[in-house]
């Protein structure tokens, strides 16, 4: 008996990840053949692809090139409409008999596996395969998921492979901040940008800030656009309350999460890319890094003024003698109308009197927090609030 697999998704695009995982799979498994299966349109799918079916399919035809034992199959999307697993088994079982088939899925797609349509049937059909990944929480609900399932006499397969640090939807940012090529197969970056796919090619640089405000609700998380809103419209306000440049507040504060949505890992391969050489303290912590990214990004990609650049960098730990600008994106961060938190109201008072109290305030806050939960307090950070407490006690 033939044991074939299925591996199925968006791919959108392709990556190193998949790349891996289907060789590992072929391996662990002894499989005589896997098809990789590009979705017409995935169910949990709320928008549409950002490349066709078409592009897709010969981006997958370049990453797995000369891959022993893969076949890209567009049985999904030939058929259209939306691509249920129930369905696709079905056609291939009716293609070929005596088979063994295995369903390859990542722990995210394993965890939503018992709401798939029709999903007794398709734990019926073929041995589920999950790729194992190093979070601790992903390990053990896979572990879980794993137990239940077997409980109840479906036997299911562990795949280990080294998991690639970025998704599809990852990937799709860093190539919008020039930082992706590590995780791209051979011919799959010449074909993004030979194509303008995924944003490739299109010149960012001073946009009006509507076009400027769309763009970067693109690239954020959906839970963070609602913050980043409500601090650009607070920094227009302080900006006109104190004299800044309310054009520079709002660029400034649009662009100040930019890649407040690549993780740890990520935001250090933007720094490599970026040629940028960080402190011990920034290695260390990898998830402050988005104020510093955020920057490099600004002033590369979408051409900020160096005002604007300065800004975003100090917004999350401050520095020594903050400009109004800077201390506006500082303090407007902290305190937009979808903060809540004991002492925010307090804060928003003092940004009607004195900007330089707020600063300090927001500091002390800041410093306090990171205390009562032990951790490491930033150095740029403590030298933004002894620069205050020197100043004050120079008066």
């Amino acid at each position: 008996m033939k044991k074939i697999g299925i591996f199925g998704g968006s791919f959108d695009p392709p990556h190193l990840g998949h790349v891996q995982a289907a060789k590992a799979a072929v391996e662990q498994l002894g499989l005589d053949k896997l098809l990789v299966i590009p979705a017409a349109t995935a169910p949990n799918k709320t928008a549409g692809h950002c490349a066709n079916g078409a592009q897709r399919l010969e981006m997958l035809r370049l990453a797995f090139r000369g891959v022993s034992g893969v076949e890209i199959s567009p049985a999904e999307l030939e058929r259209g409409g939306v691509s249920y697993t129930c369905d696709t088994l079905d056609q291939l079982c009716r293609q070929q008999a005596d088979v063994q088939w295995y369903l390859l899925l990542g722990s995210d797609s394993f965890a939503t596996l018992p709401q798939w349509k029709n999903v007794e049937q398709i734990l019926g059909r073929a041995t589920v395969a999950v790729f194992g990944r190093g979070k601790k929480a992903e390990q053990e609900a896979v572990a879980q998921g794993i137990a239940q399932l077997e409980a109840r006499g479906y036997p299911v397969r562990r795949v280990e492979n080294v998991a690639t640090p970025v998704s599809s939807t990852q990937l799709r940012r860093m190539l919008v901040f020039g930082c992706a090529d590590e995780f791209l197969p051979s011919g799959v970056g010449a074909y993004i940008r030979a194509n303008g796919l995924y944003g490739i090619g299109r010149d960012y640089k001073n946009l009006p800030e509507k076009e400027l405000e769309q763009v970067v609700i693109s690239l954020l998380k959906p839970n963070r656009v609602a913050h980043v809103l409500g601090c650009r419209d607070t920094a227009v306000e302080l900006a006109k309350r104190w004299g800044a440049d309310p054009t520079d507040a709002a660029r400034a504060a649009l662009l100040h999460d930019v890649t407040k949505a690549l993780d740890g890992p990520l935001q250090l391969t933007l720094c490599r890319a970026y040629g940028k050489i960080l402190d011990d303290f920034s290695v260390r912590y990898p998830k402050t890094l988005h104020a510093l990214t955020g920057s490099l990004v600004a002033g590369r990609i979408f051409g900020e003024n160096e005002a604007v650049v300065s800004a975003i960098e100090s917004h999350t730990t401050g520095k020594a003698a903050m400009n109004m600008l800077e201390t506006i994106i500082y303090v407007a961060d902290y305190m937009e109308p979808n903060r809540d938190f004991p002492g925010v109201e307090q804060l928003r008072h003092l940004t009607t009197v004195d900007m330089e109290q707020a600063l300090k305030c927001g500091l002390e806050m800041t410093l306090d927090h990171l205390k009562e939960q032990g951790a490491e307090v930033s150095p740029a950070s403590r030298a933004a609030l002894q620069y205050l407490y020197n100043k004050n006690s120079c008066v």
